[in-house]
């Protein structure tokens, strides 16, 4: 098992790139996430490998965060999630705006990425339901589709889930959408 190359970027061709690592050339592909931060051609790079053997081929998949290669490792375990939907996936939003999706349940974020349908888009967010990070998943005591949407908007502005918890916990039980988001954005700014 091949876990890290570090060496030199000797070419980029999205999705893959060629790492010298002492005279040997490695390809390697690589989501866009990563490949938009890759260093410029002739410099240092260091990627976090997973090394897939099929009976047709090797490939080779770097990332340059723990957290990619743990996202992409939890995708293909999925029925029916091989490693170049992994990767459409990696390539079409960032970790952290997948694990919001999941946890808030946005079949719609997921089916924007070329590749998944809807029943793939469904199939994602369950079985990666608790596995990516901090669940964000909606507190109980949101009680309408407003304070969800409150809430929602505010984590999508920054805030951390508590903090748009604690907003959301001020306001009337009747507010609208619009109003809530107002009262909630002054409560927070105090």
């Amino acid at each position: 098992m091949i876990g890290r190359l570090s060496g030199q970027l000797a070419e980029k061709n999205p999705p893959q790139v060629l790492v010298d690592v002492n005279g040997v050339g490695y390809e390697v592909d690589v989501p866009m996430s990563t490949f938009y931060n890759l260093p410029g051609l002739g410099e240092r790079v260091v990627l976090l490998t997973h090394f897939v053997v099929r009976e047709d081929a090797q490939v080779l998949f770097g990332f340059l965060t723990a957290s990619e290669r743990t996202t992409f490792r939890q995708l293909i375990k999925i029925t029916g999630v091989g490693p170049r939907m992994a990767l459409a996936v990696l390539s079409g939003m960032s970790v952290s705006e997948l694990a919001q999706a999941v946890s808030l349940q946005e079949a719609g974020r997921l089916v924007k990425v070329p590749g998944i349908g809807k029943k793939t888009a469904e199939r994602l967010l369950l079985e990666l339901k608790g596995k990516l990070g901090p669940d964000l998943s909606l507190p109980a005591h949101v009680a309408s589709d407003a304070q969800a949407d409150i809430l929602q908007a505010l984590v999508a502005l920054g805030y951390s889930d508590r903090e748009a918890a604690a907003a959301l916990k001020s306001l009337p039980a009747d507010v609208g959408v619009s109003d809530g988001i107002k009262q909630a954005l002054k409560a927070l700014a105090k």
